[in-house]
């Protein structure tokens, strides 16, 4: 056992690259912003996780494989894996999980940081926080609202606080997000909150195209589960979790749209409703604070939700013609995504179409905005995939490379038939980069030169295979025939 003393008190837990689960960061009521955890006696169990945040089943459980963990709204933990607990002022990266705000946990096998604390000599904590109406409900008077954001606030507080315990640097702190979790640190550039919690951010697949919800948003959101609920907004404090878990889903079936993956519940910033708007405010705020940001896709994003979904096999092609013409101005555009991708089904175009618009181009233009601010931003496209499958090069794939923990993966079927050597060759790239970067240097290591992304050349690491940065992947400055 390894036990290391906090100001809160002791903990215990285990040795090696040290692992300490379910360490609590805060404490929060339903629909309230979380309050500093109270100093505990004696030392605290941290041997074991804790619960996670209620929610549904992922809804990319066909490509990532289950989980199952309990469930409870005291859920506030983080794991932290660390060389020592020493005073080396390692770096730190700090983990913001992915799941559209709906689904999924820090404390996930997926996502220890083990290898990646062991193989870079830094310190990796995980972050549970709050999902779905439970973390991003608005509703005045019932609601806080963005109670997730201040979860994420709390825990780099924290961080801050308690991290040189753990051999980590207060000093040197990476805010990494996949997914949902890359755009919350957009969100968390924006907020006051945040000033000086952290110096660096990795964002991995973010939605970019997600603007926050406007206020109005947000209370027809709140109104719509008080309906499905049949319930006042004053009875949703003592309603049973399961229940407005239920109401959640039946939500978001309800307001479903084809091709349309955008969750019901989403961070609320009325100034910030408006793609163009957030990506400009948080480009603007990375370049005030210094923060040198990495910003990453993978080709085929939307290939994760379609190649399982039956009604996208075929999708319906008076469906699909409504997609192109919103997304491009054109049902015609079709014609150009079919000659980029050679002998290509109907699923995978509009695939290639919905990551595009949604995770590429606006990644490309907050890079656009960020290097424009005077901010350092490293771009690069994941383009790897196991020969033949049919999830290709699809969200949330390039995981386990940046984990180095393959075993953890074993039942994802976007993995299956890869080739070992080029996974474990592959991972090491990326976890020596995201290393490298986090330790406050450029993300390139010895066999990998990665230039900074600048507006005029848009050089972007493609991680495959081969290795290496291209100028403009998206065709100079055109894929489908949209310019970026």
């Amino acid at each position: 056992m390894s036990t290391v003393r906090i100001a809160l008190g002791d903990l215990t837990g285990k040795p090696s690259v040290a692992v300490f689960r379910g360490v609590p960061y805060a404490t929060a009521s339903r629909f309230a912003a979380p309050k500093p955890i109270e100093r505990w006696s004696g030392a605290c169990d941290a041997t074991q996780h804790g619960p996670i945040a209620p929610q549904p089943a992922s809804r990319l459980r066909a490509a990532m494989g289950e989980f199952v963990r309990p469930q409870d709204e005291d859920c506030l933990t983080l794991t932290i894996a660390t060389p020592g607990t020493d005073d080396a002022k390692r770096a730190v990266i700090v983990f913001l999980h992915g799941g559209a705000y709906l689904s999924g946990a820090g404390s996930l096998d997926w996502y220890d940081g083990s290898v990646l604390a062991g193989d870079g000599d830094i310190v990796v904590v995980g972050v549970n926080y709050r999902l779905g109406a439970f973390g991003f409900l608005h509703l005045p008077g019932v609601a806080a609202g963005n109670m997730g954001l201040l979860d994420m606030v709390a825990a780099l507080r924290w961080v801050r606080d308690n991290i040189d315990a753990f051999g980590g640097d207060p000093a040197r702190v990476t805010l990494v997000g996949q997914s949902a979790g890359a755009h919350a640190v957009m969100c968390l550039l924006t907020m006051w909150e945040t000033r000086g919690l952290f110096e660096r951010a990795i964002l991995q697949s973010a939605p970019a195209g997600w603007a926050p919800q406007s206020r109005e948003q947000g209370r027809a959101s709140a109104d719509a589960l008080c309906r499905a609920l049949g319930a006042t907004p004053a009875d949703l404090v003592t309603i049973p979790t399961a229940r407005i878990i239920a109401a959640q889903t039946q939500i978001a079936r309800e307001n479903a749209r084809f091709a349309d993956i955008r969750p019901p519940f989403l961070p609320v910033f009325d100034n910030l409703a408006e793609p163009t708007a957030f990506l400009r405010a948080a480009a603007s705020e990375a370049a005030s604070r210094d923060v040198a940001m990495i910003i990453g896709t993978s080709r085929e994003e939307m290939h994760a939700f379609f190649a399982a979904d039956p009604a996208m096999n075929p999708p319906d092609p008076e469906a699909m013609a409504a997609v192109f013409a919103e997304l491009t101005g054109s049902a015609d555009a079709v014609a150009l995504y079919r000659r980029r991708r050679l002998g290509a089904t109907e699923h995978e175009l509009l695939g290639d179409l919905t990551t595009d618009h949604l995770f590429l181009f606006p990644s490309l233009a907050f890079a656009d905005a960020v290097a424009e601010a005077g901010a350092e931003a490293w771009v690069y496209e994941f383009r790897w995939s196991p020969a033949g499958s049919k999830f290709k090069a699809c969200h949330c794939i390039e995981l386990p490379f940046v984990f180095g923990n393959f075993a953890a993966w074993a039942d994802a079927a976007m993995l299956a038939g890869g080739n070992q050597v080029e996974m474990a060759a592959l991972s090491t790239a990326i976890r020596n980069a995201w290393c490298e970067f986090a330790e406050g240097g450029d993300p390139h290591s010895p066999g990998l030169l990665w230039p900074p992304y600048l507006r005029p050349t848009r050089q972007t690491m493609c991680f495959d295979t081969v290795l290496g940065a291209v100028g403009d992947p998206s065709g100079a400055a055109w894929r489908g025939g949209v310019e970026v």
